[in-house]
């Protein structure tokens, strides 16, 4: 299972970034009030200033993202040149954006240029101070061993032995050796103890999170096993192959390694997402509170006994399994079961094969109540999935929350959970129930494949019109 750790400190990063924004503008506004001698006229005071500012902070938050400060290369990197060049950029346009503010509600935030000359430097002097401190906890976290990712490496190639090396040796890099598969020429001496025959004898007896590769034999095997285990993959290329190389680059040491991504959903961008969708659930949750008290409220006075909501398990990202909430739809006696253990019950067993040949729908279920219909219709037996959301079990957008049992039914089905489920997504907002089984599969794994911050807003405004219709809906 993939660890939570680079989640949580790009999240301290975050804080961090906002924080040192927050006060390089209210430092800004101090210098040129208090320690400038200049006279000067601001309609802003100090506070309202300053609150402007926070209200604009998640868009220059957004602004470093997409100049991907946020990825774990940039953070630990010794080389801070690069990571400089993009912080005095993000300074710079941050400040822009409040100008661009400024031009459209002619609020006057910088009535004079040297306050926005002066915001840009501290911007990027107290972002770089902010991020040396930063990288120090973050390295002395992983010196610690928390957050550390056990690696196996496998190849017969020289880097095999300098990976091996440089993991023992810099235990600051995040790294831990689990194992070497490789000849044992490639593995330094006082490491034999971490030989395996095999790349299956290693996952076996090792817990493991990354794998690097330093050849080109059985590239695709080994990838497989990876996506499978959900595993991060390096490919270390030859001098040949980096120049045309796929994925993000990275460097271990000295090394160059390609991480290649099942999904582009990953660093800053996962960040983004997991933002907007606790900040949409919040929201949601408390428009639809009265709508969800009223369907609560009728589906306990038609039947007291009967619980208005049910959990059923469902699988999420790194197939991990969660309690998925909805308002029960179906009669008491059939909730919570299958539809074969449902339709045997009812005795009518030949619907088994119409409901799974449908692609898992039946026009008018017997199992479904009157009501249970009209809120499917609407899409209201959804709402307490909201809760999921705030919770992080799944995200507004993503492929459909699978059953444990139908795994079987994915040829790529670890594809599917390298991200996390959503309450609606592209394989829905394509036809809903009226596409076959197997093309909203392959909708889901190219949702993976291709995702990016545009689909996702595509799919949101698409599931609206779809719910305001009720296109598809059954």
């Amino acid at each position: 299972m993939r660890k939570k750790s680079d989640y949580i400190l790009k999240l301290l990063l975050i804080i961090g970034d906002a924080l040192a924004l927050i006060l390089s503008f209210a430092m800004a506004y101090f210098i040129r009030v208090k320690v400038d001698p200049r006279p000067w006229m601001f309609e802003f005071q100090f506070f309202e200033f300053v609150q402007t500012v926070v209200w604009l902070v998640p868009v220059m938050l957004v602004i470093i993202a997409a100049l991907g400060l946020y990825r774990k290369n940039i953070i630990i990197n010794r080389s801070r040149l690069p990571e400089r060049g993009r912080l005095a950029l993000a300074a710079i346009l941050s400040v822009a954006a409040l100008i661009v503010y400024d031009f459209f509600t002619g609020e006057e935030l910088f009535p004079v240029r040297i306050m926005a000359l002066t915001s840009m430097l501290l911007s990027f002097l107290f972002l770089l101070l902010e991020r040396i401190v930063v990288r120090f906890v973050v390295r002395q976290i992983f010196k610690s061993d928390y957050g550390a990712r056990r690696a196996i490496i496998i190849g017969n190639h020289k880097n095999t032995e300098y990976l091996a090396d440089y993991i023992t040796s810099m235990p600051e890099s995040g790294y831990r050796l689990a194992g070497v598969v490789a000849a044992k020429k490639f593995i330094p001496k006082d490491l034999k103890a971490h030989h395996y025959s095999s790349l299956k004898d290693a996952l076996k007896k090792t817990k493991v999170d990354v794998i690097f590769q330093t050849d080109e034999k059985s590239t695709e095997y080994v990838y497989k096993q990876a996506i499978e285990r959900h595993l991060l993959y390096y490919f270390v290329p030859s001098e040949t192959a980096l120049s045309s190389h796929f994925g993000e680059l990275e460097l271990i040491g000295a090394t160059p390694a390609v991480l290649v991504l099942a999904t582009p959903l990953t660093g800053g961008y996962a960040v983004v997402k997991r933002t907007f969708d606790v900040v949409f659930s919040l929201l949601a949750l408390v428009v639809a509170a009265v709508p969800m008290l009223v369907v609560w409220l009728i589906l306990k006075v038609s039947d007291f006994k009967a619980p208005a909501i049910y959990s059923d398990e469902r699988l999420t990202r790194y197939n991990q399994r969660f309690k998925c909430y909805k308002f029960r739809s179906m009669k008491p006696e059939y909730s919570g079961l299958t539809a074969e253990e449902a339709f045997t019950k009812m005795g009518k067993p030949e619907l088994i094969a119409k409901y799974r040949k449908d692609g898992d729908y039946l026009k008018n279920d017997p199992r479904i109540t009157k009501f249970g219909h009209f809120i499917r219709k609407l899409s209201l037996d959804e709402l307490p999935q909201l809760v999921n959301i705030l919770r992080g079990d799944i995200s507004l957008i993503g492929p459909r929350a699978l059953l444990p049992g139908e795994l079987r039914d994915y040829g790529d089905r670890s594809l599917i959970l390298t991200v996390k489920s959503g309450l609606t997504g592209f394989a829905q907002v394509s036809g809903r129930r009226d596409i076959p089984f197997e093309e909203r599969r392959a909708l889901d794994i190219y949702y993976v494949r291709n995702w990016s911050l545009m689909l996702d807003t595509e799919i949101f405004f698409k599931t609206i019109a779809a719910v305001l219709k009720r296109d598809g809906a059954k």
